[in-house]
């Protein structure tokens, strides 16, 4: 194999374009692996990591684009960099209109008088200073970047908060506002419904449930995921409940997060009786009795969370499929006596913590790289045991990577990997489809496993794969097909987030209970 490195001095990219454009350099032919990155003290880090980073590499600045490309023997690789530079070239828009850009937030905010938020996704190193630009342009902020400093992520909110704007972020991956879809959206039908979500997928998993039970979406504000930390108080989860308690298009509000600090839990619980408004609370491992105390409705799962919201608005009689009991005992019945455990390998955080949680409410062990407790942390390289969820959307897993719903190659790796474990009864994972996602995210996956399922035949085991969709029937591609795909290859399709977690606790009981 060979490894070509090309430095481009001067060239900025913002960090979801490199997303895209490293996905496309991966799937160059003849190309193992590509790495198209900023030239920051992180990324530099990650091909030190990989054994690729030359002192030309070392000595880049901040400023500067890195191109790495490894090969196969006898692969043309000025052919390959000229590819990628392809991928990276500015093309005009189609239909010959006229493209204005700007350079700064200051000088778009005065030739756009019209806007009113801006997107930050640059290098998490800058994406402080930008946000702040756009808030004293009196601009709402996305912000898409991640390793932001949690200092400036307060400084942000605060001063968001004293100018009545929203500062959705960092590490905000999902919002719909009047509609339009950014970041990682899905498409769902307009409606009575706002969610505040301090997850991303767990925010489009509840939309993509509220439109399958015939509810629609007002608005989805994110808050970033440590928005609900003890640090940062719960600022955005806050201000984006006030914000909906106001907005006339919203009739019932919905709040996501992974596992809050019970203190923020407790001033954001506090917000519910002055919405005026019905409130459904889905905090994983939330707190039933303070909930209620609080006047909100308590889900136990992102799919209860949707089924209350359109109940309380659109369907009154919606209601959810039961578990499929038969294909639970199909399944146990395949599995050898020494097949005990479910190995998840997820894109989406808040789908894996509630598939995870599924396993630890009934008192198993779960290890994972998003574990709270720090007896069952498992870190990005460790071999997985027992039962074992991982996070691949992890900042571990995404440092100097693209995010596994546009890259999923570490995923595919590591799902053929766990083939092999001749302890493991099923694999669970997500596909998420939407806006921002991979162009064909089962497609992509079929190879890695067809081959998983032949290295457990070969051994004599049956493997159960899981799969759960998360999409529309208006999503782009479609979600009948990508569900044929899977059946297709065998794979169990689940229909929710919640029914994944509950499937894959049923097929690994220790006794006959389902």
């Amino acid at each position: 194999m060979t490894a070509t490195a090309v430095i481009k001095e001067n060239t900025y990219f913002d960090s979801v374009s490199l997303m895209s454009i490293s996905t496309k350099a991966n799937q160059i032919d003849g190309v193992d692996q590509a790495f198209v990155a900023m030239a920051t003290e992180m990324n530099k880090g990650v091909l030190d990591n990989l054994d690729l980073l030359t002192p030309e590499l070392a000595a880049a600045g901040n400023g500067d684009l890195m191109i790495v490309a490894v090969t196969g023997d006898g692969v043309d690789t000025d052919d390959v960099i000229a590819q990628i530079e392809g991928l990276l070239a500015r093309k005009a828009p189609a239909g010959g209109e006229a493209k204005v850009g700007y350079r700064t937030i200051s000088s778009a905010a005065q030739g756009e008088p019209g806007a009113n938020l801006a997107v930050i996704a640059v290098n998490g190193a800058f994406a402080a200073r930008e946000a702040r630009k756009a808030l004293e342009n009196d601009l709402h902020v996305i912000m898409f970047s991640d390793n932001v400093d949690v200092a400036d992520e307060i400084e942000l909110k605060n001063l968001a908060h004293d100018k009545g704007l929203l500062m959705m972020g960092p590490d905000c991956g999902t919002a719909i506002i009047n509609n339009v879809g950014l970041c990682f959206a899905n498409a769902v039908r307009p409606g009575t419904i706002g969610i505040v979500a301090a997850s991303g997928t767990g925010s489009q998993e509840v939309s993509v449930r509220i439109h399958a039970l015939g509810g629609g979406i007002s608005q989805l504000l994110g808050t970033g995921g440590r928005d609900l930390s003890a640090e940062v108080g719960g600022i955005m989860m806050i201000d984006g409940i006030r914000a909906l308690a106001q907005d006339p298009k919203t009739e019932a509000i919905v709040l996501v997060s992974k596992p809050p600090a019970p203190e923020v839990e407790e001033k954001v619980l506090a917000e519910i009786a002055a919405a005026g408004k019905p409130v459904v609370v889905y905090f994983i491992n939330g707190s039933e009795a303070a909930v209620t105390a609080a006047g909100g409705h308590f889900a136990s799962s992102s799919q209860d969370a949707a089924l209350q919201a359109v109940r309380l608005t659109a369907v009154p009689d919606a209601a959810v499929p039961e578990l499929d009991q038969d294909r639970v005992a199909e399944v146990r019945g395949k599995l050898g006596s020494e097949q005990r455990f479910v190995r998840g390998l997820f894109c989406g955080g808040t789908l894996c913590d509630e598939s995870m949680y599924a396993l630890l409410d009934d008192g198993e062990e779960v290890f994972s790289n998003i574990q709270k407790d720090a007896d069952f942390v498992l870190r990005a390289k460790d071999t997985s045991t027992g039962h074992t969820f991982l996070d691949f959307g992890d900042d571990e897993f995404t440092n100097g990577r693209p995010h596994p719903m546009i890259d999923p190659s570490l995923r595919l790796e590591r799902l053929v990997q766990e083939a092999a474990d001749p302890t493991v009864a099923a694999i669970v994972m997500d596909f998420v489809l939407g806006f921002g996602s991979h162009e064909d995210p089962v497609g992509v996956t079929l190879p890695a496993i067809a081959e998983a399922k032949r290295i457990a035949a070969d051994a004599g085991r049956h493997l159960e794969i899981v799969g759960y969709v998360l999409g529309t029937d208006i999503d782009a591609p479609s979600l009948n097909e990508q569900v044929a795909a899977l059946e297709a290859a065998g794979v169990t399709v689940t229909r929710s987030s919640t029914e994944t977690g509950r499937f894959a606790r049923a097929i690994t009981r220790k006794d006959s209970r389902a």
